[in-house]
């Protein structure tokens, strides 16, 4: 009897201290641990103890199209001898941080697509947003050319599907990558259960679906079928579902127009030239950056032609214009088989696997041109261009979304500007260069054709010569013009980590032990 009391004592002890230790890992009887502040000590995601929520670390997932592009520091600039005279873009050390960037231009399909969606959304109502979004087939008439056909099904046909978009201004092209940004953020929300499907073909005019309306509660929206932890996730304190949130980690930050120093970096694709983690070479690269690179191709084959062995050797690397008169080469051997635009797929690839950074179609970015960027400027993520906004409210402070179900905007204004650190005026396009302080004037068709509305054309095109392929160089257009060269791609920022979504960031030491 007294036996079996003390194995009695002993398996209770036993119970007693596993269910204690289920209790601390948070698993077991007492179930999940909830994850606590380490500031209040105060539960994340718990009704009883406030309901704040917080979503555990998502990773930014790679949006449609888009590839990654790890950052660093590079010589932004004229790599090659400025054959034109111009001096307009003296090299200089720069970084940008890690971002995406679409792997080709876009296409005449992509675009179309875009154009359907406007006319089954605002045809009825606004139809002129259809027509203005509409690319400019003109572009492919000369004097003396016979390219009617071209005006006629190069963005039509279906034989032109995956070949670049062109005659479309910078402005249309804007407007696009906004477009982009709602429809791929509304499909994640869809995945999510947030927003029905069924919702597509009921959004017409202001009630459509649009980021940063939806963000700021002005587009509803029906819910669709939700798991119980998203449930659960998506409620507020007093029990009612409410709206998804950036915090939330679901929606991706928007599609816009790569800037001339993110472009330009991501054309020389210089992370090909960096060992990388390696057994042999040790935990990092050695830093490596060859500053003469012309090509968007790399050093290894710093020439026009891949001199690789193999069916490819000889072959041109990019679509471009050989010489007065020679787009394509000979019959029985051409040299680039493009007389005009190819695939967005075609050519070679850089070490960033993005197509047609050099030749195919010359590109759009974002930033304002000025024939001399200020070496002594901004040498972090520059960008000329800046035009600070912030969202509209009425006089009952509340939010506002304009016929269009877009959220209304503002320019910030001079005076709330005025006093802050960092900068002060709202419009800073004109900064360092064509302001009161540089004493520099563009006098826009009388002695330049330079003004605000004059953006940065990079890479060169099917109907430009070489010169025009190197990364460095640059030209421009006015942001309501339109040629046949020139198409353009979308970028995107990167949040977490700048090298990827397996790494961390900063480099973590281990702690020192205090001395007695």
């Amino acid at each position: 009897m007294r036996r079996l009391t003390s194995l009695s004592l002993l398996v209770g002890t036993s119970v007693m201290l596993s269910m204690s230790a289920c209790h601390k890992d948070g698993g077991g009887l007492f179930g999940k641990k909830k994850e606590a502040s380490s500031a209040t000590g105060w539960n994340y995601n718990d009704q009883k103890m406030g309901g704040f929520s917080v979503a555990k670390n998502v990773n930014q997932q790679t949006g449609p199209g888009l590839v990654f592009v790890q950052g660093g520091t590079f010589a932004m600039g004229a790599t090659e001898q400025d054959v034109m005279g111009d001096w307009n873009n003296i090299p200089r050390r720069i970084t940008v941080s890690s971002f995406y960037i679409d792997e080709s231009e876009v296409a005449n399909v992509h675009y179309r697509e875009y154009l359907y969606w406007l006319n089954r959304v605002y045809g009825e109502s606004f139809p002129d947003v259809y027509r203005n979004a509409m690319p400019d087939t003109l572009v492919w008439r000369s004097e003396l050319a016979y390219n009617e056909p071209l005006v006629e099904y190069y963005f039509r046909h279906p034989a032109y599907n995956d070949y670049p978009v062109v005659g479309v201004t910078w402005k249309q092209a804007t407007d696009y990558c906004k477009w982009r940004s709602n429809r791929v953020n509304e499909k994640l929300l869809m995945d999510k259960g947030l927003l029905s499907k069924a919702d597509v073909g009921n959004q017409s005019d202001d009630n459509t679906f649009d980021t940063k309306s939806y963000t700021a509660g002005l587009y509803e929206g029906t819910p669709g079928k939700m798991s119980k932890s998203a449930k659960d996730q998506f409620k507020n304190s007093d029990g009612t579902p409410r709206n998804a949130a950036f915090e939330d980690g679901i929606m991706l930050p928007n599609y816009r127009l790569p800037t001339e120093a993110e472009w330009e970096y991501a054309a020389l694709g210089y992370i090909g030239q960096n060992p990388g983690p390696s057994k042999k070479e040790g935990k990092h690269g050695e830093e490596l950056i060859m500053n003469k690179q012309v090509y968007s191709w790399g050093t290894n084959t710093s020439g026009l032609r891949d001199i690789r062995r193999g069916t490819m050797q000889g072959q041109f690397l990019a679509n471009f214009k050989r010489g007065s008169g020679d787009n394509m080469g000979v019959a029985g051997g051409l040299n680039d088989r493009a007389s005009i635009p190819g695939p967005i797929r075609s050519f070679y690839p850089n070490t960033f696997g993005i197509y047609n950074m050099s030749g195919n179609v010359a590109e759009w970015v974002l930033d304002v041109y000025r024939p001399l960027n200020p070496i002594d400027g901004e040498d972090f993520n520059y960008f000329r261009g800046n035009k600070f906004q912030t969202v509209y409210q009425n006089e009952n402070k509340e939010f506002e979304k304009d016929s269009l179900g877009h959220l209304k905007m503002r320019d910030v204004t001079d005076e709330e500007s005025a006093n802050r650190l960092n900068y002060q005026k709202g419009d800073v396009i004109n900064y360092l260069d064509g302001d009161s302080l540089s004493q520099v004037e563009y006098g826009y068709g009388i002695t330049t054709l330079i003004n605000d509305k004059s953006h940065v054309i990079k890479g060169g095109s099917w109907n430009d010569r070489a010169y025009w392929l190197s990364p460095g160089t640059r030209r421009y257009m006015q942001e309501d013009m339109a040629t046949n060269t020139v198409g353009f791609r979308c970028a995107m920022d990167r949040v977490g980590s700048p090298e990827g979504n397996k790494f961390k960031t900063g480099n973590l030491f281990k702690k020192q032990r205090q001395k007695r």
